[in-house]
């Protein structure tokens, strides 16, 4: 039996980061997604709804994203899932990014795993399939629950807007191929949770959203 998923947005970072907390009702195990910082705000959300964490998963590699990644999985004692590979140099060179930003403590983050194309992830009960959508960053995935039709998309995709592509490593036909080809064809129906901003569902972005029309 599927789980039921839950889901908190702690927004993190002077970029307001939507870090996730998802867990399962029933069990309460869960997973923290794009820890990117303020890991104490991050933890009282953890303790307030009782979850049990095991494990981290990363969309990407982005400071706002990722720079607080290594120390949560030292003080939870859990391994960091994601993201793809080819976002690894973007995590060797948090503790410099996190400089350039003026955000203290970001730390080099080596996945536990790695994830790919075709890919599965567990949390507790919950199944994620794993697309991999570049573009944003070479090496962004998409974590889709198609049991409970929500994805978390990370910078993918946005409610009206798309990730940047003005970064190094970024490429804007990428992104759009990727959006076209692999996460609107999860269905209109889905909902996704972005790493910035409100939700929304794909129906909505397909029909309304100005950089995928045409």
């Amino acid at each position: 039996m599927p789980g039921t998923p839950r889901v908190g947005i702690i927004p993190v970072t002077p970029f307001q980061q939507n870090c996730t907390l998802i867990w399962d009702a029933a069990t309460k195990v869960g997973a923290v997604v794009d820890p990117g910082g303020d890991l104490d705000r991050i933890e009282a959300a953890i303790a307030e709804q009782g979850v049990r964490v095991e494990k981290i998963l990363l969309t990407h590699g982005h400071i706002d994203h990722a720079g607080g990644a290594a120390e949560l999985r030292e003080r939870l004692g859990v391994p960091i899932e994601g993201p793809h590979e080819a976002d690894r140099y973007l995590l060797d060179s948090l503790p410099e990014t996190g400089a350039n930003y003026g955000i203290d403590g970001a730390r080099v983050v080596t996945p536990d795993r790695w994830l790919d194309e075709g890919d599965a992830v567990t949390v507790g009960p919950l199944a994620f399939d794993i697309l991999h959508a570049p573009g944003h960053s070479p090496g962004s995935v998409v974590f889709v629950s198609r049991d409970a039709r929500f994805a978390l998309v990370g910078d993918v995709v946005f409610k009206g807007s798309v990730g940047r592509t003005d970064l190094p490593g970024g490429n804007h036909d990428q992104l759009i191929r990727a959006i076209k080809e692999k996460v609107l064809p999860l269905g209109d129906d889905l909902a996704f949770i972005p790493g910035h901003g409100p939700t929304g569902t794909l129906g909505e972005e397909r029909v309304s959203n100005p950089f995928l029309q045409g």
